[in-house]
C-alpha cells in the first residue's frame, strides 16, 4: 500500500514480502514447525509454555488462584516461549499446540498426558478439573461461558485490530484506526453497563470470565495499553475501572501476572520462568 495510490488486490494473493509492522518477522501464511526442538519438562503435574501477554497471564492467574485454595494438583512449571524469536514454531511446541500460539498446557497427571491449547479452553479445563471458578448451576454456568466466549471473540478487535493499527502498523491510517476504535469503545461501553449492575462480570462471584476479560480490558483501562488511554478515554468507563482495580488487589492476580515476562524496572518482580511458589516475590 502506498501513500499515492489505492491498493488494488491481485486476483490471487501471494506471500512475496513481509507485511511490515512489529511482528512481521514471525507472521507467515502456513502452519507447522519450522525447526526441531523438544520442550523442557519440569517436576510438576502441569507444564505451561507461555508468555506474559494478556492471553498468557489468564492461565498463570487461574493457577495461582487454585493454589491459593489449596489445590496442590495445580502446581505448575511455567516455561517462557519467546514468540519474537519464533519459539512457538518448534516441533515440541507444535506437538502441544498445532496453532503455534501461546499459551499451551500439558497435564502430565493424566495417562496419557493431556494437551490443551487456546487460553479459553485452558481456563475451562482447569476450572472443571478442580471444580473452581466455574458455576455448577446450569444458568450461571451458561452466563459464565457466554462472557468467556465473548472475550475470546471480542479481544481480537482490541489487540489484532485496534492495537495493531494504532500502535504496531508501519504507518497510521485513519480508516482502520477509526473502525477498530469504534468497536473497542462499544465493547467498553458494554462492559461498563454490565458492571454498573454487577460486582463481577457474571454477578457476585469472581470466575474465569473475569480472569479472561480482565487480562485484556483491565489491562487496557489501567495500564495504558497501546498508549491509548487518552485516545479511548478509558477513564470514562468508571465501572470497568472499579472492577479492574478490585481484581488487581487479589493476591493470586498479583502473583500470576508476574510470570513469564521480563521485569519492566527495578521495582518489578516479574520472572521469566516459574518452577516453585518461592520463585514469585511480592
Amino acid at each position: 500500500m502506498s501513500d499515492s495510490s489505492e491498493y488494488i488486490p491481485p486476483k490471487v494473493w501471494k506471500w512475496d514480502k513481509e507485511s511490515g509492522g512489529r511482528f512481521a518477522n514471525i507472521n507467515r501464511p502456513i502452519a507447522g514447525a519450522t525447526h526441531e526442538k523438544d520442550l523442557p519438562v519440569g517436576k510438576h503435574p502441569l507444564q505451561l509454555y507461555s508468555l506474559g501477554t494478556p492471553n498468557g497471564i489468564k492461565v498463570t492467574i487461574l493457577l495461582e488462584e487454585l493454589l491459593a485454595l489449596g489445590h496442590t494438583g495445580a502446581e505448575y512449571d511455567a516455561y517462557l516461549i519467546n514468540i519474537g524469536e519464533g519459539q512457538q514454531f518448534s516441533s515440541g511446541f507444535v506437538e502441544i499446540n498445532p496453532n503455534s500460539k501461546i499459551p499451551a498446557l500439558l497435564d502430565t497427571s493424566t495417562d496419557p498426558s493431556t494437551r490443551v491449547f487456546e487460553s479459553g479452553a485452558i481456563l475451562v479445563y482447569l476450572a472443571e478439573k478442580f471444580n473452581e471458578f466455574l458455576p455448577s448451576d446450569a444458568s450461571a454456568r451458561a452466563e459464565c461461558m457466554s462472557w468467556l466466549f465473548w472475550q475470546m471473540g471480542s479481544a481480537p478487535y482490541l489487540g489484532g485490530g485496534f492495537g495493531h493499527f494504532y500502535a504496531y502498523a508501519p504507518k497510521k491510517y485513519e480508516y482502520p484506526i477509526n473502525r477498530y476504535a469504534m468497536e473497542v469503545k462499544r465493547q467498553l461501553d458494554l462492559l461498563d453497563k454490565n458492571l454498573g449492575e454487577r460486582e463481577y462480570i457474571c454477578g457476585k462471584e469472581y470466575n474465569i470470565a473475569d480472569i479472561a476479560i480482565h487480562s485484556w480490558y483491565g489491562t487496557l483501562v489501567l495500564n495504558n495499553a497501546y498508549n491509548s488511554s487518552e485516545f479511548l478515554e478509558v477513564d470514562s468507563y468508571k465501572n470497568v475501572v472499579r472492577w479492574a482495580k478490585q481484581i488487581t488487589e487479589r493476591p493470586a492476580f498479583k502473583r500470576g501476572s508476574l510470570v513469564n515476562r521480563k521485569p519492566n524496572g527495578p521495582d518489578d518482580n516479574a520472572i521469566l520462568e516459574r518452577h516453585d511458589a518461592t520463585d514469585i516475590k511480592i
